[in-house]
């Protein structure tokens, strides 16, 4: 868990500011009362400032009226955010008069204030569906050039410091893509390590997982994760990526040599991409729940600035982390 300190350090050196459009929801106030405690970041607090600094006093929360409250219901900056969104969404039929109605949700006018400059990241989904979460932040904020698959890496701690980067390995995709082509795929490849490289300042060693190690086995899923593999390489070439692999000929030294002796990554990898989230969401939360990982995410990765979803189940420890690592994400992109 040292780089989550890290994060958090970082996050203090260069305070960002991080929306919270569910700010009426008492496991991100408790959040935000101890970021703001510890100054990690700056928060936007979306939501009506009465309820909100009434929920904070009936918790004995005393840092919330550090943060910036905002009621997208009646902000003086609806009318210039409705013409924003209006500019940007006009020719898929959007009218003004939607636009100012659309303003009032939370979730648009968090992305609305990254896309004026208002706001640095943003972070919700405690309460909404991921769907909703992502849903303005397509339309809004949208993905980087090159890119235009989102998807979901998770950060898991192993007690097995022998794997991956001293125990820490990014899996993705875990939470958006069912069941992405080669192509799909390949992009997750390459987001995934830039995650690696950017986020976590590691040298991400990329690991196209299957159930065949370099044509042990044929099958159709086999040769799409090869496909994959070549595309990402053409994509990326600066990053070392290899596939397929299985799990054991990624991670474990002995067996990748033995199954893959002229690899870069066999045996040494650090970020693993699942050929589908099926495979990937069942993966992490078995070494989680088996394995006494702990996993930090998602992460959300393609969008233009940092959006992240958060599970409707999270802890109030679950939203402080994935507020540092949005700040980190903001960091890392305004380099």
């Amino acid at each position: 868990m040292e780089i989550l300190q890290k994060f958090i350090e970082r996050a203090k050196q260069n305070s960002q500011r991080i929306v919270l459009p569910e700010g009426e929801e008492i496991r991100t106030l408790k959040a935000a009362d101890k970021i703001l405690s510890e100054n990690i970041a700056k928060i936007i607090l979306l939501g009506n400032r009465e309820k909100i600094l009434q929920l904070a006093a009936e918790n004995g929360l005393q840092n919330i009226e550090k943060a910036q409250i905002i009621n997208p219901e009646n902000s003086e900056l609806s009318d210039k955010y409705a013409n924003l969104l209006f500019e940007l969404r006009k020719n898929k039929g959007l009218t003004l008069e939607e636009a100012a109605e659309l303003v009032k949700n939370p979730l648009y006018f968090g992305c609305l204030m990254i896309k004026n400059g208002d706001a640095d990241g943003e972070l919700a989904g405690a309460l909404n569906t991921t769907g909703n979460v992502l849903r303005p932040a397509l339309q809004i904020i949208k993905t980087v050039p090159g890119i235009n698959v989102l998807s979901g890496a998770m950060l898991l701690f192993s007690k097995e410091k022998q794997y991956g980067e001293n125990g820490l390995l990014l899996v993705a995709d875990v939470a958006v893509l069912p069941n992405p082509t080669a192509a799909e795929l390949a992009q997750i490849a390459v987001a995934s390590g830039n995650t690696m490289k950017n986020l976590v300042g590691v040298e991400p060693k990329i690991a196209m997982l299957s159930f065949s190690t370099k044509g042990s086995a044929s099958h159709e899923m086999v040769d799409k994760v090869v496909e994959a593999t070549a595309l990402a390489k053409k994509l990326a070439p600066e990053l070392k990526i290899d596939g397929e692999l299985q799990a054991d000929a990624a991670l474990v030294p002995s067996v990748g040599k033995q199954k893959a002796p002229t690899s870069d990554v066999a045996g040494e990898a650090n970020v693993l991409v699942f050929p589908s989230l099926e495979a990937g969401n069942i993966g992490y939360k078995l070494v989680e729940r088996l394995g006494g990982a702990i996993a930090i995410g998602p992460v959300l990765q393609g969008m233009a600035a940092p959006i992240n979803d958060l599970s409707r189940g999270c802890s109030v420890e679950d939203i402080y982390n994935m507020v540092a690592i949005t700040a980190n994400q903001a960091i890392a992109g305004k380099k």
